[in-house]
């Protein structure tokens, strides 16, 4: 008998708002947060738009000393993390420090700290490097970092799989809690991109779109005129625990994580695999995990990342494991309005999956005007649309041809 996993505790900060609550109201609205960017001078760029978290202040969450010891994106998941241990209600749980784990991951970690230190290196000397450096930089902090917050001695790592990073940290926090390894962990992804290098990167690959004039319909997940996705920074962790655990505690059970399937494409560093075969394998073995079929799937919270490639590719796969299942189900990408929060995308689209199914209504494509023609699928475009879900499906698929879907259930 497999042990059980469900969600108790939710956090965000996003784009488009600083708790979990906000970004579902603006999500649910179609409500955008791209912007131009205000991070650094966009001007040099070919793109110069991005989903920036706004009114952000560092000292509403810690003192100015913390604040300058720990980059930005792990701030972030500080930020979700502490959020989602309040809203579990772990704080008065008692639960034992042994047993409660934090695997969060970033897609690029501190990159801001690595430009800063860097020109800090070149103009002013090498021994004028911060001792801070390597902490702030490194990937795995945001997980050391929420354990040492809020006292978590169990499982700790971080993964990092580009843009399914927070995907994989839940689909292995659900692991390690059936395992026995853990009663409940913080699991999820945080990420703050939006930096010289990796503005220019993103530029460089010519990924991002360049609707500059029009940041909040510039992420146009499916629609016919897409023409790249937007980069965003944010962070969302979930408290994963084991079912029993929770009800013993008198916990707000907010739905069950009832499978994850993760396969490999093994073909392109960027591009996905033709005719999404990954992503389509990574959703039968959800489902399959699950123990449910394309029948009871009501909806499928898409990657859908406003790119040629994913966005047909994703349609291939949907069609390929849903069978004809596939033009009856809802599917929606959240991208259209906070953009693509890389290493924290999974988490915040699992959030926003599960306040679906909790109020019975599908967040839209908000941006979907005009589908392309080979995207012909059920992409809920442009409003929000009541429906009761039993089950739901989140895609995370990234760069390296790392996929994962995660299968949510109603309870």
């Amino acid at each position: 008998m497999k042990r059980r996993v469900v969600i108790t505790g939710m956090g965000a900060i996003s784009p488009i708002g600083l708790t979990a609550a906000e970004c579902w109201s603006n999500a649910v609205e179609g409500k955008s947060g791209i912007r131009r960017i205000t991070l650094l001078d966009p001007e040099p760029y070919s793109t110069r738009i991005a989903g920036e978290v706004r009114g952000y202040d560092p000292s509403n969450y810690f003192d100015r000393k913390a604040a300058s010891r720990v980059d930005r994106y792990t701030q972030f998941a500080m930020v979700a993390a502490a959020e989602a241990y309040a809203t579990a209600g772990l704080k008065e749980s008692g639960i034992d420090p042994t047993r409660l784990g934090v695997i969060i991951g970033t897609g690029i970690g501190g990159l801001g700290t690595m430009e800063e230190e860097h020109s800090k290196a070149l103009e002013k000397g090498v021994d004028r490097i911060s001792p801070f450096f390597c902490p702030m930089m490194i990937g795995n902090m945001a997980s050391g970092r929420v354990a040492i917050d809020l006292n978590a001695k169990g499982i700790n790592f971080a993964t990092v799989t580009a843009c399914a990073t927070s995907g994989h940290a839940v689909a292995t926090a659900m692991d390690a809690i059936r395992l026995g390894r853990a009663d409940a962990i913080l699991a999820g992804g945080a990420e703050a991109p939006v930096t010289m290098m990796g503005l220019g990167g993103f530029c460089a690959l010519k990924a991002l779109s360049t609707r500059n004039d029009d940041p909040e319909h510039a992420s146009r997940p499916f629609d016919r005129d897409r023409d790249g996705f937007v980069m965003s920074e944010g962070g969302a962790v979930v408290v994963l625990e084991e079912y029993e655990h929770a009800k013993r505690r008198g916990a707000d059970i907010l739905a069950e994580v009832c499978g994850a399937g993760m396969t490999c494409d093994a073909f392109h560093i960027t591009a996905p695999a033709e005719g999404g075969e990954g992503s389509a394998r990574s959703m039968s073995l959800a489902m399959e995990d699950a123990g449910i079929t394309p029948d009871d799937v009501d909806y499928i919270n898409a990657h859908g990342t406003s790119t040629k490639l994913n966005d047909l590719g994703e349609t291939q796969a949907i069609k390929t494991s849903m069978g004809e299942r596939a033009h009856k189900v809802m599917i929606s990408s959240t991208k259209s309005v906070h953009g693509h929060m890389l290493g924290a995308a999974g988490s915040m689209e699992l959030v926003l999956t599960v306040y679906a199914i909790r109020e019975g209504v599908i967040p839209p494509t908000a941006t979907l005007v005009e589908p392309d023609p080979e995207c012909d699928l059920d992409y809920v475009p442009g409003t929000a649309r009541q429906g009761r879900i039993r089950y739901a499906l989140s895609n995370s698929f990234g760069f390296g041809g790392h996929n994962v879907t995660l299968a949510i259930g109603a309870i």
